[in-house]
């Protein structure tokens, strides 16, 4: 763990937070951290490796607890020490508690392994880290005091028995600071983990930092290198010394006031920062068209955003039931009331063309899809920092949209943005940076065809798509 560039300050009614020591330029680690301790999902715990987090299509089961999956033996001996007493756990009770207790076992045996301060590196404790159970609603503190019932009977007899109050502040700890873990892509959520630093780094919706999950290299021989579920935090433009460093907990794409009730529900706090109090960028996020300099009547408006709103759930609906033609047909209907009325970085329009486009690019529709994602892109440019990771990710698949329709200039530009945005959110060695390099250099290859002789770019695109040989067989 390397925290050499950044000490931990009293940053007001914030409490504790970090700040650098030195100059720091766009897309520099600022620190990296292992996790103190991670878990899978409930709902994954078969499909991905419990020591290394990746997705697996047949991953091998611990025959003692039959629970735990790994890629291999490699990754099954890294995990022993973590799964070990968590293994008898299991087996003694017959059958593995969810993931929140999984994690607070998992987080207390490793405090009883090494005390709750594990490395010099470690700017905290567990001890010291807040739990905000005095803040908690009372349905929320009715899941806490279950959660503690079962870890009660989950752990053993054996392990050094801890008192209900120091397991609240746990469970309190991990449902403010749990990090979502994600596959090695980085396109799914997969798991929870506990990384003490980060959990020091103070929310901003507009920030100077952001958390990249980075998987250590699992090719590698020395098997210390495995794994290593380690988060970095990159710097996301030039922040000068002594400054305070801030990762967004949210989704910048919602409007103050729902970000803020988001951030007080979940993390207990009011937040206070730039683009809150002054409401920054709201206007564009709820703006409507002007036809000759008259905006629609606030009458319109409403009817478009309820409409919006119900139709949304509609969408949602017909997306969780796999009734992907019904989606595309409530999105029609939407974009017609929407179109005349709200303005192209308006959150719900925004919303109906992420899903059209998505859907429409599953469904293998790709010309109508592009249009959609150009159009979101559009807004997508105008709100989100111009070094968004999701800004990024969004760039990436309206590429990847683009090149597929054989729109084949402005999907090898979108590609070549999402790549300059990943190298500073991501770095040039993260699985999903690696990926768009090399579209890249296919789109760049793609194009010069293009440019030199459009007729045969189509026909061999054609020939791809349909798999028939061209010209009887040879290539010309």
């Amino acid at each position: 763990m390397h925290c050499d560039a950044v000490e931990v300050f009293a940053a007001g009614e914030k409490g504790r937070g970090l700040r650098t020591t030195k100059e720091m330029q766009a897309g520099e680690v600022v620190f990296t951290e292992a996790s103190f301790a991670a878990v899978v999902f409930d709902s994954l715990y078969l499909q991905v490796c419990h020591n290394c987090f990746r997705r697996q299509a047949n991953p091998h089961r611990c025959a003692q607890c039959k629970f735990a999956y790994y890629c291999d033996r490699t990754c099954q001996r890294a995990a022993w020490d973590e799964h070990k007493l968590e293994c008898a756990a299991i087996r003694q009770q017959g059958r593995a508690p969810s993931e929140n207790v999984r994690l607070a076992a998992r987080t207390l045996w490793r405090m009883q392994r090494h005390t709750s301060k594990v490395s010099d590196g470690q700017l905290t404790t567990l001890d010291l880290l807040e739990d905000h159970i005095s803040d908690m609603a009372p349905e929320d503190l009715k899941e806490l005091q279950v959660d503690v019932q079962k870890f009660l009977e989950y752990w053993p007899r054996k392990s050094k028995q801890f008192g209900v109050e120091y397991i609240s502040h746990i469970f309190g700890v991990i449902k403010c600071n749990g990090f979502t873990v994600s596959d090695q892509k980085g396109l799914q959520a997969v798991g929870v983990g506990i990384f003490p630093n980060l959990c020091l780094v103070n929310h901003d919706c507009w920030p100077n930092c952001t958390v990249i999950l980075n998987h250590g290299n699992q090719t590698a021989l020395d098997a210390a290198l495995h794994s290593q579920r380690r988060i970095e935090l990159r710097a996301l433009g030039n922040i000068a010394e002594g400054e305070e460093l801030t990762v967004s907990y949210v989704d910048f794409l919602n409007v103050s006031k729902d970000r803020q009730q988001l951030l007080k529900q979940q993390y207990y706090f009011h937040c206070k920062c730039e683009h809150c109090s002054k409401g920054i960028k709201d206007d564009l996020m709820m703006a409507v068209k002007e036809k000759d300099g008259k905006k629609p009547s606030a009458e319109l408006v409403k009817e478009v955003t309820d409409f919006s709103v119900q139709k949304l759930a509609k969408i949602e609906e017909a997306r969780t039931a796999g009734n992907f033609h019904e989606v595309i047909k409530i999105c029609h209907e939407c974009l017609e009331k929407q179109e005349p009325v709200l303005a192209d970085t308006h959150l719900y329009l925004l919303r109906v063309l992420r899903i059209a486009s998505e859907v429409l690019s599953y469904l293998q529709i790709f010309q109508e899809a592009a249009e959609y994602a150009r159009r979101m892109m559009e807004g997508y440019r105008k709100l989100y920092h111009p070094n968004n990771a999701q800004l990024g990710m969004a760039t990436m698949r309206a590429g990847v949209i683009h090149w597929h329709a054989g729109l084949i200039e402005a999907g090898h530009g979108m590609i070549c943005k999402a790549y300059a945005i990943l190298m500073i959110t991501h770095g040039p060695h993260h699985p999903m940076t690696k990926d768009l390099e090399s579209m890249r250099t296919q789109t760049e290859m793609e194009l010069r065809l293009f440019k030199e002789n459009e007729h045969v770019y189509h026909s061999m695109r054609e020939a791809v798509l349909s798999s028939k040989p061209i010209g009887g067989g040879k290539v010309q």
